[in-house]
C-alpha cells in the first residue's frame, strides 16, 4: 500500500521510478544516524533515455528543469530504497546540483527550480531545503543535470 507522499505522486501523475544502480564504484545511499547522503542522481529516466547536452548550447531552461525533476524522483527513489518509505522523510536538508552549461550560461537556479519545485510539490514544508546550483564543463554520460541530497529521516 502507498503512503502519503507516493499517494500525492500518483495524484500528480509523477512515477517513482526504481533505485538506479550506480555506475561505477560508490554506494548510492549512505546513513549515518538520521541523515541519509544521497550519491549524484543524474538525468536518465527509468526507461534508460535521458536528457543530455548543455544548456545554454542547444537545451532550453525548461528541458534542464525536466531534466532536474528526473533527477529529484531518483533521490526520492534512492530514499525508498533505503527506508522503504518515502512518509519517513522529515526533511529535505541540502541539494546540490550540477548543470552542464556553457561558459556563458548563467541561468543555473532557474535549471535546478526544477527539483526543488518537485521536491516542495510532493513533501511539502519537508521538502524545502538549502541547495546549491554550479555549472559545469560537463557530467557523467553527457547528461544535463546531476544531483545529490541529504534527506533527514525518522
Amino acid at each position: 500500500m502507498a503512503g502519503v507522499v507516493e499517494s500525492l505522486m500518483a495524484e500528480l501523475g509523477l512515477a517513482l521510478p526504481t533505485a538506479p544502480a550506480p555506475a561505477a564504484n560508490y554506494v548510492p545511499v549512505v546513513q549515518t544516524g538520521n541523515l541519509l547522503f544521497v550519491s549524484g542522481q543524474i538525468s536518465r529516466a527509468p526507461d534508460g533515455s535521458q536528457i543530455a547536452g548543455k544548456l545554454g548550447e542547444g537545451l532550453s531552461i525548461e528541458e534542464g528543469q525536466e531534466a532536474a525533476r528526473i533527477c529529484a524522483l531518483n533521490i526520492l527513489a534512492q530514499v525508498k530504497a533505503t527506508v522503504g518509505d518515502l512518509d519517513r522523510i522529515v526533511r529535505v536538508v541540502r541539494i546540490n546540483g550540477f548543470v552542464n552549461a556553457a561558459p556563458d550560461f548563467v541561468d543555473h537556479p532557474k535549471v535546478i527550480n526544477g527539483a526543488s519545485d518537485l521536491l516542495g510539490q510532493v513533501l511539502g514544508e519537508k521538502g524545502k531545503h538549502s541547495r546549491c546550483a554550479l555549472g559545469v564543463a560537463g557530467l557523467p554520460f553527457g547528461v544535463a543535470v546531476e544531483i545529490d541530497a541529504v534527506v533527514e529521516v525518522a
